[in-house]
């Protein structure tokens, strides 16, 4: 089993960058890992994945503003955000997939808020 553990979260600025880090109980090494969000009254949405071999999948509206990375040493991934904009108020939430064990992990979330 794996802990997932959020922070980074808080107030941005409109265009302005957070940096959210996800730190993992154990290794992630065999893990899809990825950033997933939830806006007030919406469905959580899939923002970006990283596989184990570098593959980035994301989602179309942060492409080119959102950068996920991981650095399995430290059992840590990260969503470096610019920018921002108020849709991208949302709680933020990590997860770590196996497809092999299909063990499947979240964390509980750190709020993201856009705003003036």
């Amino acid at each position: 089993q794996v802990h997932l553990v959020e922070s980074g979260g808080g107030l941005g600025q409109p265009g302005g960058s957070l940096r959210l880090s996800c730190a993992a109980s154990g290794s992630i090494s065999r893990y899809i890992m990825g950033w997933y969000r939830q806006a007030p009254e919406k469905q959580r949405e899939m923002v970006a994945r990283i596989t184990s071999d570098g593959t980035t999948p994301y989602k179309d509206s942060v492409k080119g503003r959102f950068t996920i990375s991981r650095d399995d040493a430290k059992n840590t991934v990260y969503l470096q955000m610019n920018s921002l904009t108020p849709e991208d108020t949302a709680v933020y939430y990590c997860n770590a997939y196996n497809l092999v064990t299909r063990g499947d992990y979240w964390g509980k979330g750190t709020l993201v808020t856009v705003s003036s």
